[in-house]
C-alpha cells in the first residue's frame, strides 16, 4: 500500500457525552496514524444511537478535538443522516437472502437457549439460535422485531492480524450467533452502519481502543457479505480506572479537561508509549509522529 491518499483513517466518537481521558487516546492514535503515513484523518460522529446522544455532545467533541489540534481533514459525517444509505445495504443483503427478519425479543433468545441446554456465559455472548432463519419456519406468524445477518457455520473462523495485538480468530457462527443489522426499536446496529461509513468515506486503516477487537471479525464477515473492502486495524491500549475497568462514559469517566491541551495529550500518549513532549501543541504532535512511524511504519501497515 502506498502512503499518501491510499492511507484514510478515521475516529469515531459516540455524542454520549464529552470526550474522556479514554477517547483522546484513540483520537490521539489514529490521528498519529494517518500523519505518519501521509494520509488522511476523518471524523465520524457516530450518532446512530439516538436515545443515547446528549444534545451538543458531537460540537463539544468536536471542540475538544481542535483544542489538542485534531482537526478532521474532510467533513464530517453524521451517522443520523445516513438512514437512506443504511437501508439499501440492508436491501442488498436481503436480495441476496443473507439476512432475514427476527421476532425474537431477549427473553426468547434466553428462553430458547434455556430449552437447549445453553445459555450466556458470563463475560460471552448471547448467542443467537437461529429461531427465526426461514429454514426453522421463519416468523411463524409474529411480528418481525429486527433484521439479523445470517452467519454461515462452514466459513469457520475469521482469521484477521491486528497491527498491535497479532493474529486473531474468532467463530462468530458458534461464538456470536446471527447479528443484529436493525433493532427493534427501529435504530440502525453499530455494525452495519460502521461497515458500510468506512467503505464510504474510503477508510483503509482503522485504529481504536482493543475493547472493540472482537466487533473486527463480525465486521470483515459483513464486508464480505456487501462485497466492501477491508480495512487494516490497530486496537490500541485502554485506559482503565482504580479498579481496572475500562474507562468509559457509562461508567462514569470524568469530561476530557482541555484547559491544557498539551497535559490532556501526554496523558494519552503515555498510554500509547510515546515519551512526554514540551512546548507548543503542534510541536509535540509533531514529534509523536515520527515516533509513530518508526514503530508502526507502513511495513506494519500493510
Amino acid at each position: 500500500m502506498n502512503a499518501g491518499a491510499s492511507h484514510t483513517g478515521r475516529f469515531a466518537p459516540s455524542p454520549t457525552g464529552p470526550l474522556h481521558a479514554g477517547s483522546l487516546v484513540a483520537a490521539l492514535a489514529s490521528w498519529l496514524d494517518a500523519r505518519a503515513h501521509h494520509g488522511r484523518w476523518l471524523v465520524r460522529i457516530e450518532d446512530v444511537d439516538t436515545p443515547r446522544c446528549v444534545p451538543g455532545a458531537d460540537a463539544l467533541i468536536l471542540q475538544q478535538l481542535a483544542v489538542c489540534g485534531l482537526v478532521s481533514d474532510g467533513p464530517v459525517l453524521w451517522q443520523s443522516q445516513r438512514d437512506t444509505v443504511y437501508q439499501q445495504a440492508l436491501e442488498r443483503l436481503i436480495s441476496r437472502q443473507l439476512a432475514y427478519p427476527c421476532a425474537c425479543s431477549r427473553k426468547d433468545i434466553v428462553q430458547a437457549l434455556a430449552a437447549q441446554g445453553a445459555g450466556k456465559p458470563r463475560h460471552g455472548e448471547l448467542v443467537y439460535p437461529g429461531t427465526c432463519r426461514p429454514e426453522n419456519g421463519g416468523l411463524r406468524g409474529r411480528t418481525a422485531r429486527a433484521w439479523r445477518l445470517r452467519m454461515d457455520p462452514a466459513h469457520g473462523p475469521v482469521r484477521w492480524t491486528d497491527r498491535r495485538l497479532g493474529e486473531q480468530a474468532q467463530d462468530v457462527a458458534t461464538e456470536v450467533g446471527d447479528i443484529v443489522l436493525k433493532r427493534a426499536d427501529g435504530l440502525w446496529a453499530y455494525q452495519l452502519a460502521v461497515v458500510v461509513d468506512d467503505a464510504a468515506q474510503g477508510v483503509t486503516h482503522v485504529v481504536r481502543g482493543e475493547d472493540l477487537a472482537d466487533n473486527t471479525p463480525r465486521q470483515i464477515l459483513l464486508q464480505a457479505a456487501l462485497a466492501l473492502p477491508r480495512p487494516a486495524y490497530l486496537h490500541t491500549p485502554l485506559v482503565r480506572d482504580a479498579h481496572g475497568d475500562k474507562l468509559s462514559k457509562q461508567t462514569g469517566a470524568p469530561a476530557l479537561d482541555v484547559s491544557d491541551p498539551l497535559a490532556a495529550l501526554n496523558a494519552a500518549a503515555a498510554c500509547l508509549g510515546l515519551s512526554p513532549a514540551t512546548g507548543e501543541v503542534s510541536a509535540a504532535l509533531a514529534g509523536w509522529t515520527g515516533a509513530w512511524a518508526q514503530r508502526w511504519g507502513m511495513a506494519a501497515a500493510t
